[in-house]
């Protein structure tokens, strides 16, 4: 029997993975991995277990009642995972906390494999971890403990999910405890980590994507570009990648890399200081081209510091253009992303 993997993104940003058969409802796959959706009935008639199933494909079958689910409200994604049986992988909503399901956030480990300094904008943190170690969507992010501490620090992953090696690009900030810590750490050291977390990651892609990244914001991205490259993607894909100085212009190589892997996307960087010698002086936002906002047929995520999301959302807004879905993330040195 064909077994699928199911994301359960719960109301406080926790992410569990589960796997539920072909033949089997989301609500008893839960149950059975000690995850306890909301339920009541689990005949489809009281409607406790509503949840959104942002992704994938599925049976709903016709034991349910229309007071439980109307037929709008499956059409609009709700599903009964009382009554849920998946035929393929799936992402859910789940409109309660973690804690309220008695799971949580998954603790795991890793050991340093390499810190890759890129000058003194950023470090390339890549560990190696085990082959049990928790699934996440990408654009996720994942908290660190600084070893010594008691304090984490929030990355998002710049890697691809179910390998044994994991990614996270990260900013240099001097003095920063994290960045401290990179400049001794020596391979084979240990790290904590609590998570996924974020409800910012790759949606299946219908139509054209922007991408738009300012500095180490770039690292969900590479995560997602990474999932486009696996997985074929037919829509026109572009990324404007911002940052404050020359020397924080990292991973273009990657970029380009990306190019060559994957039909229809291109990319662009801009630096804003004023005596730059890179071709592009200015912000994300001096250089979105009408053509890359598609008449607002186009889902755009925005990854990068609040004055950028701001400015972003400003500038839309004086153009008159309304993405037909916005995903965007805010970020601040030594401060936990907030997803939104």
């Amino acid at each position: 029997m064909s077994n699928f993997r199911i994301a359960l993104n719960f109301e406080d940003g926790v992410t569990r993975f589960i796997t539920c058969g072909a033949q089997e409802k989301v609500l008893d796959a839960a149950f059975r991995q000690r995850i306890n959706l909301p339920m009541d009935c689990s005949d489809g008639v009281c409607g406790t277990c509503k949840c959104k199933a942002e992704s994938g494909t599925y049976d709903l079958g016709d034991d349910f009642i229309d007071e439980a689910l109307t037929q709008d409200e499956a059409g609009q994604g709700l599903v009964l995972t009382c009554q849920m049986k998946p035929t393929s992988d799936c992402v859910i909503s789940i409109p309660v906390p973690s804690t309220a399901c008695k799971t949580g956030m998954a603790k795991f480990g890793g050991s340093v494999a390499a810190v890759r300094p890129f000058n003194d904008a950023a470090y390339e943190l890549e560990l190696a971890v085990a082959e049990d170690t928790p699934a996440f969507l990408p654009g996720q992010y994942v908290n660190i403990g600084v070893p010594g501490s008691g304090q984490h620090r929030s990355y998002s992953f710049s890697s691809h999910s179910g390998e044994q090696r994991m990614t996270f690009l990260i900013k240099h900030v001097p003095g920063g405890l994290m960045s401290g810590w990179l400049a001794e750490a020596q391979p084979g050291a240990a790290l904590e980590m609590t998570g996924p977390l974020g409800s910012f990651y790759l949606r299946p892609v219908t139509r054209p994507l922007l991408f738009l990244a300012g500095g180490t914001g770039l690292a969900p991205f590479l995560a997602m570009l990474e999932t486009l490259a696996r997985q074929g993607c037919s829509q026109p894909v572009h990324m404007l990648y911002g940052v404050t100085r020359d020397e924080d212009l990292v991973m273009v190589d990657r970029l380009e890399a990306y190019a060559q892997r994957i039909p229809g996307f291109s990319f662009a960087t801009c630096v804003a200081q004023a005596d730059t010698a890179h071709p592009r002086q200015g912000y994300v936002t001096d250089h979105l081209e009408p053509q890359a906002l598609h008449n607002g047929n186009v889902d755009v995520y925005l990854c990068g510091p609040p004055p950028m999301v701001d400015a972003v959302q400003k500038h839309f807004k004086a153009a008159g253009i309304t993405p037909a879905s916005f995903h965007y993330e805010k970020f601040s040195a030594n401060v936990a992303a907030v997803p939104a």
